[in-house]
């Protein structure tokens, strides 16, 4: 089964929404942005049902560079992270 391209999400948010794609794909937009705008300001946006994404701070370390097995130093760094709600695992697994 292929999977579901940007389009094909539009084009059924939009017929399960009853509006036009145009219309689906603003409030997608609008929502993307709510979401970014969210974990940027307060470190975290939670989606009920579906999960949160958190921002967190990574502590600096040690790593080691494949190509030549040299000991390096990774610095610190803020990720982004996709945590799973119960109700997802629950519904698909």
């Amino acid at each position: 089964m292929a999977k579901m391209t940007k389009s094909q999400f539009m084009l059924t948010l939009s017929e399960l929404m009853g509006v036009s794609k145009k219309d689906a794909t603003t409030f997608w937009d609008k929502f993307i942005d709510l979401a970014y705008g969210e974990v940027r300001n307060t470190g975290e946006f939670n989606i009920p049902g579906l999960g949160k994404l958190i921002k967190k701070q990574r502590a600096a370390r040690s790593g080691r560079n494949p190509a030549t097995g040299e000991t390096i130093q990774i610095p610190a760094k803020t990720v982004v992270k996709f945590r799973v709600a119960k109700a997802t695992k629950d519904a698909i697994l």
